[in-house]
């Protein structure tokens, strides 16, 4: 059975659901709404105008897809598979290529293997987790949303206000530390970054935290600069705890689509970073770069944004970001 039919199954009652995954069903549904509303009208315009499948119609789907910020490269491997399984399978109504679609794109983010999205903890002692990303992705309240969730699982948390350039950025992670009731580790605004790390590394381990979250800087028209400072921050992190940092998480701000990839290219040049949180999804009508973030980049989305609230900064789940895509395209008769 493949993707589609499986959550068809479910919808129709056919497999027990639980309350859990029921509401992130529908958190992703009211997420993902946006980007649902713009690309479901347009394929059921489409496939409304075409009576049996031919080249025009592929074409078609690859400039919605496009446009839907999948990515060019991902699009073109994308109907390419589309067209060789429609031709295995026979198919010739345009109503039954949907079902082929949504298994495709599931197929695309899988790619036959298990894709981990919680964060890597350290079995024993501190775990330490490095954030990076260009000012105003959503770099420190993503912190503060993961300190609070982590908080809510009985571990205690600090933070570390490594991004000591730009201006207000350490009161601002101080306010957030306030407000989600974790201690955070500052210096004055020009310090050295990897000093601040230096002094949360030393007080984490003195008073036995779980998790130290650290904040860093962001210029990357300074591009060169901001390297060279995250690559002495991590050789201090991996001093004072060997095998740290234990996750680098690049966050990415979705409303910027293809600029967002350009970004997440630029630190993969010079950076480590083993996940990707993608804030604001909820807030575009480009949802796809999720695809094409995985596709091109390989990097597994650890966590997406879809809303404002802490608890809308969620794992990233492939199957319930396939259904929020296509919620009314699966509910169609179930």
């Amino acid at each position: 059975m493949g993707f589609f039919d499986r959550i068809k199954s479910a919808l129709g009652g056919k497999k027990e659901v639980s309350d859990t995954e029921r509401r992130a069903q529908e958190n992703y549904k009211e997420g993902l709404k946006k980007t649902r509303g713009t690309l479901l009208t347009q394929l059921q315009s489409l496939f409304a105008d075409y009576t049996d499948i031919n080249e025009d119609l592929f074409q078609e789907l690859e400039d919605i897809f496009i446009m839907a910020d999948i990515g060019v490269d991902t699009v073109v491997d994308f109907i390419g598979q589309l067209k060789e399984a429609a031709l295995e399978a026979g198919v010739t109504d345009p109503k039954e290529l949907q079902r082929l679609m949504v298994d495709k794109l599931f197929e695309i983010y899988v790619k036959g293997e298990f894709v981990n999205s919680n964060l890597k903890m350290n079995k024993e002692g501190l775990t330490v987790i490095l954030f990076v990303g260009v000012n105003g992705v959503g770099k420190t309240t993503s912190i503060a949303k993961i300190a609070h969730q982590l908080k809510g699982r009985g571990k205690s948390v600090m933070l570390a206000a490594g991004d000591t350039f730009r201006a207000g950025a350490i009161e601002q992670l101080q306010v957030w530390g306030e407000r989600v009731g974790v201690p955070v580790v500052s210096l004055k605004e020009g310090s050295d970054p990897s000093a601040v790390m230096f002094d949360a590394l030393k007080q984490a381990k003195a008073e036995g935290v779980d998790v130290l979250l650290c904040d860093t800087a962001g210029r990357l028209q300074n591009k060169v600069n901001l390297m060279k400072e995250l690559e002495k921050v991590k050789r201090v992190i991996e001093r004072e705890v060997p095998g740290a940092p234990h996750d680098t998480l690049l966050v990415v701000d979705a409303t910027t689509g293809q600029n967002g990839m350009s970004q997440a290219k630029a630190f993969l040049d010079t950076t480590e970073v083993s996940g990707i949180i993608l804030t604001k999804l909820d807030g575009t009508a480009k949802g796809g770069i999720v695809l094409a973030i995985r596709n091109e980049i390989g990097i597994p989305i650890k966590y997406v944004g879809l809303g404002e609230k802490p608890e809308d900064l969620v794992h990233f789940d492939i199957e319930q970001y396939i259904y929020g895509l296509f919620a009314d395209l699966f509910e169609d008769g179930a």
